[in-house]
């Protein structure tokens, strides 16, 4: 027997968090749901990173995606909790210097930035990007629960690396597949 996925609980516009109900338009709904947008568009970068058209070093981005697709549901976890629980957080400061670290290694294959540039390339490239949006906006969403709830504030300092991570990541996968980047052209040098 299948489990149905429809529950028409949320007919009424409440849904639920871990110990209770909301609105489904409650800050921490939305900023749950924006971190799902970023986990989504994180699953098509995946798809888009074949080895014949980005090479061997696309398996280690790939894997590091998957990790983060896992630690974007710990976000998300974090910040579902009616009244918070510290113990049973899931993000920790080990996780954003672990982002560090794959963000060190991405910087190194590409080219030294010198102005801004216009999102896009191949197309695992341009989804890395979305991806880099979609975790400011979550961002933003975590910082305005702040204001209102009792959260982990990790979960914040995560998000803020994981964007540099992907714009770190869209500009290796460019240089892997031999695309070139296109510099905002009113832009001067902004990177030295």
């Amino acid at each position: 027997m299948h489990m149905k996925i429809y529950t028409r609980t949320g007919d009424q516009g409440e849904t639920s968090v871990i110990g209770g109900r909301v609105p489904k338009d409650d800050v921490r709904v939305e900023a749950c749901g924006t971190i799902d947008e970023c986990n989504s568009f994180v699953g098509l970068a995946i798809s888009q990173l074949e080895v014949e058209r980005y090479g061997e070093r696309s398996e280690r981005l790939r894997s590091q995606l998957h990790q983060v697709q896992h630690e974007l549901f710990d976000c998300g976890s974090d910040l579902s909790y009616m009244r918070p629980d510290r113990s049973r957080y899931r993000v920790t400061q080990e996780m954003a210097s672990r982002l560090e670290q794959w963000i060190d290694w991405l910087s190194e294959e590409a080219p030294p930035i010198r102005r801004f540039i216009l999102p896009g390339g191949s197309p695992a490239s341009a989804t890395l990007h979305v991806c880099r949006t979609l975790c400011r906006r979550a961002e933003r969403r975590v910082v305005t629960v702040a204001k209102e709830h009792e959260i982990n504030r990790l979960v914040a300092v995560y998000l803020n690396r994981l964007s540099d991570y992907f714009f770190a990541a869209a500009r290796a996968v460019n240089c892997w597949a031999g695309v070139a980047e296109t510099e905002y052209d009113r832009g001067g040098e902004v990177f030295r």
